[in-house]
């Protein structure tokens, strides 16, 4: 008996689905995919070479930036394949092994943003409160220790998801709605009772997405009760200001992500005209603002781009 679960277990494929009856605009459909995931790719590696190359830009509010610059990357290289397949060459079967290996990516990924959009909102808010001090606190061994410590917090919480998934079985139609694997979505289709899979994975959004995002909360109103202790007008919109960009990329990834996440739990038979676009959104849409926004409010950013396209 265990010979043939084991058999059935490691035949299962996944079915991944494009846009639900509209099969015959794929191929059109897969132009603005590409230009995005060509935008998300070059807008970042661009971001990383500036940062990299400029001295100027050694600074821990742009090393942050070089964090979150590479997390998006590896986010648009672990959806790409399956998304353009199936766009590109109706290709949705996707074995077991390969899918739990991309949800596992795709979610420690989105966990390590969620990570470094906290870090970065406490970097804002020492550049606010504590301006003469800002250099000697974010130093570089501890911005890449921090760094580090959200990879491994990223690793740890997610690790256990796949093992967890491979202990089902998979016997039922296994369509996923997407055109990449999440543990929402996959555990869901398992002929197993997956109670334990179901807390552990809502305590990992728990203590990851819900809890950052109400951290990054909690410190712009110390931001804003500091921005409004200073007298001067003129500073405190240029203060203010420093953060537009860093807002912009908080409400570019949970709003979609927190929507998706409360959809996947509660939301049982919910239209996919909603479920569909917020699950392309929550992936593609970050990792192809965030270099566009930075890019555009940070003046010396902007300048040392426009100087290297110059040249």
């Amino acid at each position: 008996m265990s010979a043939v679960n084991d058999t059935k277990l490691n035949s299962a494929v996944f079915l991944l689905t494009g846009i639900p009856g509209k099969e015959n605009i794929h191929l059109w459909v897969s132009i603005p995919f590409c230009l995005m995931y060509v935008i998300s790719i070059v807008g970042n590696s661009v971001i990383l070479f500036i940062i990299k190359t400029d001295p100027s830009l050694h600074e821990p509010m742009y090393i942050f930036l070089s964090m979150l610059a590479v997390t998006d990357l590896g986010l648009s290289i672990s959806s790409m394949p399956t998304t353009l397949g199936i766009f590109l060459f109706n290709s949705r079967e996707i074995s077991l092994n390969a899918c739990f290996a991309q949800l596992f990516f795709i979610h420690v990924l989105k966990c390590i943003e969620s990570s470094m959009l906290l870090l970065m909102a406490f970097d804002r808010f020492i550049a606010i409160r504590d301006p003469l001090r800002y250099a000697s606190i974010l130093t570089l061994p501890r911005i890449a220790k921090l760094g580090l410590v959200c990879a491994l917090r990223g690793v740890a919480l997610i690790l256990p998801l796949p093992f967890l998934l491979q202990r089902f079985q998979y016997c039922r139609a296994n369509v996923l709605s997407h055109s990449y694997c999440l543990n929402q979505e996959v555990m869901k289709l398992a002929c197993s009772d997956i109670r334990v899979n179901s807390i552990y994975g809502l305590s990992v959004s728990v203590s990851t997405v819900w809890l950052d995002s109400l951290l990054i909360f909690l410190s712009y109103v110390m931001i804003l009760k500091t921005v409004l202790s200073i007298t001067s007008h003129a500073e405190c919109l240029r203060a203010l200001n420093t953060c537009v960009s860093h807002l912009c990329a908080v409400l570019l990834f949970y709003t979609p992500m927190i929507g998706l996440s409360v959809i996947h739990r509660l939301g049982e038979g919910s239209s996919p005209l909603l479920q569909i676009p917020l699950g392309y959104i929550h992936v593609l849409v970050p990792p192809v603002m965030n270099p566009i926004v930075y890019s555009v409010k940070s003046k010396h950013l902007r300048a040392r781009i426009i100087r290297v396209f110059v040249k």
